[in-house]
């Protein structure tokens, strides 16, 4: 379909980035046909400073930004900007044109708007090779930053590279068509999500995992198995076996955001995976388990087996706190007995005879030996 039959949407403002691969292997009418796709997306956007703003980075082995977001405003001087632009033959360093992106375009002396702005950064990037640079660490280096990629292959383009930039979902932000006398036909499907009511087809906003739109607002929200944090973009796994989180009779055992059943010592696991019945099959031979055993309670000082259950005491002198748990007090001074304190008494005075005897013989000794002299 041709621009005018693309009318213009009321999209909310982007800072958009075309990355377009104009290596050997597109041939010189090839290049005209994703120029030609470049100004059918722009007649489908609502182009102006404060609304979209369009850049447009050209790459082979070197990578040159033809014009940043800062330059054209409108929808004629993009088109005739676009017209002019050359090929640059040789090379396919699509790491390279991403981390331009990035350092180069999506900056605000280059016409990027202000984080807080809240607008998308929004990058889509034609090629029909394989790069010959590194591209999954920059790309994700982009998306850490904000950055929205889509990917758009063409007839022999590396599918799994395709994969690597995109953003997730992978179906919603990797196309790929069989020649480039085709691809003006996803002009549609951009202007299908470039146009959307929802606020969440036009970006992330910010959230890590899932975005949940209502209109003009949204959430965040996260993938099964994840919690939201405390700032309301960004997820943490939960742990499985949590209570209340799983159904495991006995123990519960986290492995990699699911859990698996286990169960105490003289017991297996039943065929449901989660309960557990006694080792012994003959009834008159099962013993209970002994709840009091070291590892099966929290009492702090004294376990009290009971049919499978327990309770907790504490030791002479100490009394069970509200936690039925932990204990509190204990034997001071005042209740040492007659007894014992008698029994200090002896001792001292024990070692007060031993030491008055030592001396005395000492004494006894120097004495004789001055008589000796």
């Amino acid at each position: 379909l041709s621009g005018a039959e693309h009318p213009a949407c009321k999209n909310r403002p982007l800072d958009l980035l075309f990355i377009v691969d104009s290596s050997r292997s597109v041939r010189p009418e090839e290049f005209e046909k994703v120029k030609l796709f470049l100004s059918e997306m722009i007649d489908t956007l609502d182009v102006g400073e404060r609304t979209t703003r369009v850049a447009v980075v050209n790459y082979a082995s070197t990578v040159r930004v033809e014009f940043p977001l800062r330059t054209h405003f409108d929808r004629v001087s993009l088109k005739e900007a676009v017209s002019h632009i050359a090929p640059l033959s040789a090379g396919t360093m699509t790491g390279l044109a991403i981390r331009t992106a990035m350092e180069e375009v999506f900056t605000e002396e280059m016409g990027a708007r202000p984080a807080t702005f809240s607008i998308p950064r929004v990058v889509i990037v034609v090629t029909d090779g394989r790069p010959q640079d590194q591209v999954q660490g920059v790309a994700a280096s982009a998306r850490t930053a904000g950055i929205e990629i889509y990917a758009v292959g063409v007839g022999r383009a590396d599918v799994q590279s395709l994969r690597m930039m995109a953003s997730e979902p992978l179906d919603e932000h990797v196309f790929y068509v069989e020649t480039y006398g085709v691809i003006e036909k996803l002009t549609s499907r951009f202007r299908e999500t470039f146009c959307a009511e929802s606020v969440c087809a036009l970006g992330s906003q910010g959230c890590q995992q899932l975005c949940v739109s209502d209109g003009a607002s949204h959430l965040c929200d996260c993938y099964e198995g994840y919690t939201l944090n405390p700032d309301k973009k960004t997820c943490s796994a939960v742990d499985p076996c949590a209570p209340g989180r799983h159904e495991c009779d006995q123990i519960c055992v986290s492995n990699n955001r699911s859990y698996v059943c286990d169960c105490y010592e003289g017991y297996t696991l039943n065929p449901d995976k989660t309960t557990c019945s006694g080792f012994f099959p003959k009834p008159w031979l099962t013993t209970a388990m002994d709840m009091c055993a070291p590892g099966r309670h929290d009492c702090a000082q004294v376990c009290l087996s009971n049919d499978g259950s327990y309770s907790c005491g504490c030791y002479e002198g100490y009394t069970l706190n509200p936690d039925k748990k932990t204990c509190s007090g204990a034997i001071t001074s005042s209740l040492v007995t007659a007894e014992e304190s008698c029994k200090c008494e002896a001792i001292a005075a024990l070692q007060d005879s031993v030491t008055s005897h030592e001396v005395s013989e000492k004494l006894q000794a120097y004495q004789d030996r001055q008589q000796i002299v």
